[in-house]
């Protein structure tokens, strides 16, 4: 007799927002990004509808813009491992994932630090592994820039095993030498109750895709479009056989947003409004510069492209404080003049275009259904959910979506464990 087949359940995560033009910040319902009452919302309410884990960005540094504070950085950042620490004590069951550097951070220290937090926590630390090899960042710490970049995912790749190694000693001696490390010690907190925390990673470069396939237990992708994120999830989960993992070890969780509403049009309407919301034109013009690698502000964010190709000087780039978004900026920037042109668009109406929008769009059911479809034809093995408000935004997402995916079989109705890596189904 055939075996009944069982869906694939979905993994939820809930993004707490950093610099970013996703917020709506001139929302009334838009809340303060440092007060913790803003952090413990969007905390206790994914934990109401069951997710996973509570996912915090970070950044060293505040961008800068033609030599000022970027008007989208908020300034200040309240430190990522003092705030889900406070998160563990108003909490039980949900995950606490922070973004920490593997270039500035030394192992001991963040080692430390982790399984502190899994102690406490009661083992549902997470760490998302990012590297910074620019000189911007690298001035707020004692060794400055320091890192070359062919050298950041070797340092991230044996940093994460100078944790492990840590956390294997059990409060024991340790000895760990490696072209990035030569430490020595006794390690100064036993095994954490779920062994390892859990490592994410977000790089999507070849290297970035095979330090993860050897070294993370969950990605963060960018991958939003269907064939296209299918293409990313056989390529990574392809790599994984020949560092003897299964498919089933690394999980893959596209960051996605969503815009519910009461039928398909209104919430193509209320999606066109948040877009628009989005990016202001004073928001146009800062994102277009760091394409052109010009200063633009006197253009009209209601008029046409400039007419000068951008600078090449990527030395002395506009921008400071952002990854390099554009490899071969003049062709991207032909792409977005022939497609300006042939639509008639704006440098506003073009930048929203371009740059994110909102991936799943329409009723809670049709939503629920697509977000579904994702999952059980291996696009992903679930999503990083991220609201345009600040800290209610998973407040609709929660009363509306999750219960109808309870419904289809495909998510929990109550936590199966104890530890983030067990209600992830992790080894």
């Amino acid at each position: 007799m055939k075996e009944p087949h069982v869906p694939k359940q979905i993994i939820l995560a809930a993004h707490f927002p950093g610099v970013n033009n996703t917020t709506v910040w001139s929302d009334p319902r838009a809340g303060s990004q440092i007060d913790f009452g803003s952090f413990e919302y969007l905390a206790r309410t994914a934990e109401r509808g069951l997710f996973d884990f509570f996912f915090l960005a970070e950044g060293l540094r505040l961008r800068e813009q033609r030599g000022l504070i970027h008007d989208l950085d908020v300034v200040g950042r309240p430190d990522t491992l003092t705030v889900l620490t406070a998160l563990a004590a108003v909490t039980t069951h949900l995950g606490l994932a922070g973004t920490l550097n593997a270039t500035y951070h030394e192992p001991y220290e963040l080692a430390r630090q982790l399984a502190t937090l899994d102690h406490l926590s009661g083992g549902r630390a997470a760490w998302n592994v990012v590297t910074s090899p620019g000189a911007f960042f690298g001035e707020n710490f004692r060794r400055g820039g320091f890192l070359d970049h062919a050298d950041r995912y070797v340092r991230a790749g044996e940093f994460i095993q100078a944790a492990r190694t840590l956390w294997d000693t059990d409060g024991g001696d340790f000895h760990i030498q490696s072209s990035q490390f030569d430490i020595k010690g006794r390690f100064g907190v036993p095994r954490s109750p779920q062994g390892h925390p859990v490592i994410l990673q977000a790089g999507d470069s070849d290297g970035g895709r095979e330090l993860s396939a050897r070294h993370s237990d969950a990605i963060f992708s960018r991958h939003h479009q269907l064939a296209d994120a299918q293409e990313f999830y056989r390529d990574v989960k392809g790599r994984l056989s020949q560092y003897g993992r299964s498919a089933d070890s690394l999980k893959i969780i596209p960051g996605v947003s969503y815009v519910l509403g009461d039928s398909d049009a209104d919430a193509q309407e209320k999606a066109h409004h948040i877009r628009r919301q989005q990016v202001s034109p004073q928001t146009a013009i800062l994102l277009l510069e760091q394409l052109w690698n010009r200063d633009l502000s006197a253009y009209d964010p209601e008029g046409p492209l400039p007419s000068a190709d951008p600078l090449l000087d990527e030395d002395e780039t506009i921008i400071k404080g952002r990854a390099g978004m554009y490899p071969d900026r003049l062709k991207t920037a032909a792409e977005w003049r022939a497609r300006a042109e042939a639509k008639n668009l704006s440098i506003r109406d073009l930048i929203i275009e371009v740059t994110g929008r909102q991936n799943f769009i329409g009723t809670a059911s049709s939503v629920a259904a697509s977000l579904n479809e994702y999952v059980q034809t291996d696009a992903c093995d679930g999503f990083i959910l991220v609201s345009h408000l600040t800290p209610t935004g998973l407040d609709d997402f929660v009363d509306q979506v999750v219960p109808l995916l309870q419904e289809r079989g495909v998510f929990r109705t109550s936590y199966e464990a104890t530890t983030l890596r067990g209600n992830l189904g992790l080894a």
